[in-house]
């Protein structure tokens, strides 16, 4: 296959892809004997992956293998070969979930012609971003205001270096990961075991700051977090706090950036810190990508644990342990200090979620 198809792309050598182009190369892989599978297969290795479908290169051999040879399109009752790339960009620009064949028919051309007309204004056809939340007028009013106060209190007073954050994960103990492997055509593709639903797994809580981590905790089988929980998590934090950064408590203060679950904001954590003199951020609904924690310390764990398996709850500890021992100050106080950025994104924005 090599062979042939350096040869076809010397036998056309400063061409530049057309439909004519490929109307030739149809023609081309007919008389070397192939079919049409092969013959759509080689000219996308040529082209790029898309570039022909097997469906055209069948019409064209059914028509060869008829007895005509030639290459020139045949009449389509008034079907335009061309599309006005100008209308074209507008079409996508009002809706750019259009799929190919709803352009077709909208513009009575083929399919191929619209994709061939689509790569030529610069379009690719990509899958949509998963966000966390469909985030409402009002959500958006929010997050704009939230990090607008921020901002405009950071840049009177820097106050990065005071945060201490935290938030809660499920560590499971069976990490499954699907890999990549090199395949032939011919190769059967590797299987993958979903995980159960119900897998084995432990809940994670931590607090950490720019010096690195304060304190986390691994929560008993069947423990949840509620409001008397947390605030006991608080007591604990503080007093952790009073020996690895006591200037933290004594003179700086403690501004707490945790999300808005029911524990953080129930009365009784409220009453906890009012009692520790610990002050409370604002922070957003629906807003994993403002909180460091979130979008840092859990994704980089994640990959740490990808494809790890544990048998129990001490061997998950020793694993989180190493993790954390594994980080320097500079993997703390980078991401928290990348606030300041996202705060900024959040406005450029307009309150919605920002490209990462």
């Amino acid at each position: 296959m090599a062979k042939s198809l350096n040869s076809f792309q010397i036998l056309y050598k400063g061409w530049q892809p057309n439909q004519r182009l490929f109307d030739l190369a149809y023609y081309y892989e007919f008389k070397l004997g192939r079919n049409a599978t092969q013959a759509a297969k080689n000219i996308c290795t040529a082209f790029g992956e898309g570039t022909v479908s097997e469906r055209t290169a069948q019409k064209w051999f059914q028509r060869f293998s008829s007895g005509d040879e030639s290459i020139e399109d045949l009449p389509r009752s008034g079907r335009p070969l061309l599309v006005d790339e100008d209308e074209l960009k507008d079409a996508v620009g009002s809706d750019s979930s259009q799929t190919c064949q709803e352009l077709a028919v909208r513009f009575a051309v083929s399919v191929e012609t619209i994709r061939l007309h689509l790569h030529a204004i610069g379009k690719a056809w990509k899958l949509s971003r998963w966000v966390p939340h469909k985030l409402s007028i009002d959500n958006k009013k929010q997050r704009l205001t939230i990090c607008t106060s921020l901002l405009s209190r950071h840049n009177v007073e820097p106050f990065l270096d005071r945060l201490l954050t935290c938030d809660e994960k499920w560590i499971v103990y069976n990490n499954t990961k699907r890999c990549y492997h090199w395949l032939s055509p011919d190769d059967p593709i590797p299987k993958t075991p979903k995980p159960y639903l119900h897998e084995r797994k432990v809940l994670l809580c931590i607090w950490w700051t720019t010096a690195g981590v304060v304190h986390y905790e691994l929560l008993l089988t069947g423990q949840t977090i509620t409001g008397l929980v947390y605030s006991a998590q608080l007591q604990r934090v503080h007093d952790l706090l009073l020996v690895k950064q006591p200037a933290l408590v004594h003179r700086r203060g403690v501004l707490l950036l945790h999300d808005n679950a029911r524990p953080h904001t129930a009365r009784v954590t409220q009453d906890k810190l009012q009692s520790l003199g610990w002050e409370s951020l604002p922070y957003p609904p629906y807003s994993p990508d403002l909180s460091p924690t979130d979008f840092h310390f859990f994704l980089s764990l994640g990959n740490h644990l990808k494809g790890q398996q544990f048998r129990d709850q001490d061997a998950v500890e020793m694993e989180l342990k190493a993790f954390i021992d594994s980080k320097d100050r500079e993997f703390f106080r980078s991401r928290i200090n990348k606030l300041v950025l996202r705060w900024e994104k959040v406005l450029d924005a307009n309150g919605d979620y920002f490209d990462e």
